[in-house]
């Protein structure tokens, strides 16, 4: 007596067609690239813990294998002109809804369809933890930048404070002649934004060449369309890691959006922490030939110290503060007034949260961070620098 599996096996046998192999062992739950993924994550688990127990091994990796990560995202993101990143995230809710629709249906036809389907969703999980550690993990390990740079951070004194402000307000100062402003006190950046990103990056080069551990190269600066929304959560800019892109917030006034360049492209080059890439524009800004670049590197740099030195003594503070260009205490004046209106919005609030979270997590001190860029520029004046 012939069964019905024989017959169908009869008529494959005399048609060609090749009967499916009965998946085995652990592929009858998940595809062969689930697997892979989680194999991948696996590797980058080890990969991370030895990031947190060896800040040499830290210094290594970023140099070299983020180095490679960061390179080669930045220049195949290149291609597309716009944010790529930024893109992805406003098409989130479509992209979810033809995932979840693409599950649900193979769910209902495959066999073991929601285990697999679930291990899909988890290894694609697991292969963006693997893209944050093999591309930006490694920066908030290395070595601190003060070692690296032969720099010590010590506490200072009001007058150690005082003293490095006025180093800065002189210097500030002297470019004030060469910067144009608008009639309401802002200053005007005399070229493109593409103009901009090409002088940043020759300035980057001589940092490079002095501090190797930063590996400088040739990528655009994406410019946000969301960029007057956004400013209401307080963001200038921001490094997509998974994209390689450096994205900035345009609505800001220009000296912010110079400085906030500079610094997405820090860590665009492997500088991970908020106040050594903060440090790091400042020092990119300030050894540039280009006036403007110098005059917003320190007019940047006059905020930070302004903060503590008026909690040190306002006495100091006020000595100071008289001691700036009037032309710079008018950009100041007319930063202020643009942003009073995002100023106390809810959406700074949450994105501080998350922020704070995020940076917490990486073991840094959290949005306390993006302060400390002081005692870094304290301690390069200090030097003689």
């Amino acid at each position: 007596m012939t069964t019905d599996e024989e017959i169908i096996t009869e008529r494959e046998a005399e048609e060609g067609i090749r009967p499916k192999r009965e998946k085995r062992g652990i592929f009858r739950i998940m595809t062969v690239w689930s697997f892979v993924f989680f194999m991948i994550a696996l590797i980058a688990v080890g990969v991370h813990v030895a990031l947190y127990l060896s800040p040499s091994f830290a210094d290594a990796f970023n140099g070299t294998v983020s180095a490679g990560f960061r390179l080669v995202l930045a220049k195949i993101t290149s291609i597309y002109p716009a944010s790529l990143a930024e893109l992805v995230i406003l098409a989130a809710p479509i992209i979810l809804f033809l995932v979840l629709r693409g599950i649900w249906r193979y769910m209902g036809r495959a066999k073991h369809g929601f285990i697999r389907s679930l291990c899909a969703i988890l290894s694609v999980a697991a292969l963006m933890y693997s893209l944050f550690v093999f591309d930006f993990a490694a920066g908030y390990r290395t070595t601190r930048l003060p070692e690296r740079m032969g720099l010590t951070v010590e506490k200072t004194d009001a007058e150690t404070l005082y003293s490095v402000t006025e180093t800065v307000i002189e210097r500030l100062n002297a470019e004030v002649p060469e910067v144009g402003f608008c009639s309401d006190g802002s200053s005007v950046m005399p070229y493109s934004h593409e103009e901009l990103v090409s002088k940043i990056t020759e300035a980057y080069d001589k940092v490079c060449a002095e501090y190797p551990f930063i590996k400088n190269f040739k990528a655009p600066v994406k410019r946000l369309v969301v960029s007057p929304v956004m400013t209401y959560t307080h963001i200038s800019g921001v490094f997509s890691f998974y994209t390689g892109e450096a994205n900035l917030n345009t609505n800001y006034p220009d000296f912010v959006n110079v400085f906030s360049t500079a610094h997405e492209m820090a860590h665009q080059r492997g500088i991970a922490r908020e106040d050594e890439a903060n440090f790091v524009a400042y020092l990119v800004l300030i050894r540039s030939d280009d006036h403007y670049l110098r005059y917003c590197g320190y007019l940047s740099m006059y905020e930070y110290l302004a903060d503590p030195l008026w909690g040190a003594s306002k006495d100091l503070y006020g000595e100071a503060a008289s001691s700036l260009d009037n032309a710079a205490r008018l950009e100041l004046k007319a930063y202020s007034a643009f942003f009073a209106k995002y100023k106390n919005s809810s959406a700074s609030k949450v994105a501080e949260k998350i922020n704070d979270g995020y940076l917490v997590i990486q073991g840094t001190e959290g949005v306390k961070s993006y302060g400390l860029v002081a005692d870094l520029a304290i301690a390069y004046h200090l030097a003689g620098n």
